[in-house]
């Protein structure tokens, strides 16, 4: 991969990280379209290192919220901001377990297979869809919603289904606030990030040695500051907009990817 190629994906991936749209699927269609040969461990490498970056402009954008997460992990009361820590803890569970026993076989989906990600797509429109016809509630998120949003996190670790889109579609059908809901769901991924991250560093995955180096440098760097920008309106954007917008947008782009694997 050239260093051209690395900005255009980080880009994508900043731009599409805080939409419920699939910034995995468009990450892959994007290889896909520019030739990326890389191999399912490469291809998911880069990509993590991507999403490290929205992370980290995640942090910026929300850093209060982040903030108060890691207050309420070493307050040793049980009070409100104590909770919301053990409930963004609980949400990641499933996404653990399926990173820590499962992480060969997540691999293999990351190898450019531009059919699968266009029928993962249309799963996100119809979850987008069905939550766009929730009612509207003002409830918070309880234990059992973070453990049922953990799973929806989890599953969305396959390229073409949309993190934020599932999670907060999840959110929504479980009758929790919209606006809640997406904060809920922004957040939770950035411990998710930094594990894996970690994990890859520990396991020697990520290491200084590697002809890719300037490559994810370039990408990441575009995709932090990408992300930086899109996530201060695009997050309004999607608490204010109807779901099936992007409903929609995910049917035409799956549609599309379908027709360009089997016949392109």
């Amino acid at each position: 991969m050239d260093t051209l190629d690395a900005i255009i994906l980080g880009i994508i991936q900043g731009l599409t990280e805080f939409l419920p749209v699939s910034s995995s699927g468009h990450l892959e269609l994007g290889k896909a379209i520019l030739g990326d040969e890389s191999v399912g461990e490469q291809s998911l490498l880069f990509t993590v290192v991507l999403h490290f970056a929205t992370a980290l402009s995640t942090i910026v954008v929300f850093r209060k919220d982040v903030w108060e997460i890691l207050r309420g992990l070493f307050q040793f009361k049980w009070n409100e901001e104590s909770q919301f820590s053990a409930k963004i803890i609980v949400s990641m569970l499933p996404a653990v377990l399926i990173g820590l026993f499962f992480e060969e076989k997540l691999e293999s989906f990351f190898g450019g297979d531009v059919a699968f990600i266009g029928r993962m797509l249309i799963i996100t429109a119809i979850l987008l869809y069905f939550a766009d016809r929730a009612k509207n509630t003002t409830k918070k998120v309880t234990f059992g919603s973070a453990f049922l949003i953990g799973i929806s996190q989890a599953i969305a670790m396959l390229p073409g289904i949309s993190r934020s889109g599932a999670t907060i579609s999840t959110s929504v059908l479980l009758g929790v606030d919209k606006s809640k809901a997406a904060r809920f769901s922004f957040l939770m991924v950035v411990p998710l990030i930094f594990g894996k991250i970690a994990k890859d560093i520990m396991g020697g995955q990520l290491t200084l040695h590697n002809d890719n180096n300037l490559a994810m440098a370039a990408g990441f760097i575009a995709a932090f500051l990408a992300g930086l920008v899109a996530c201060t309106w695009m997050i309004s954007l999607v608490r204010n907009s109807k779901l099936t917008y992007f409903a929609v947008y995910c049917l035409i782009v799956g549609l599309i990817a379908i027709g360009y694997g089997v016949w392109g």
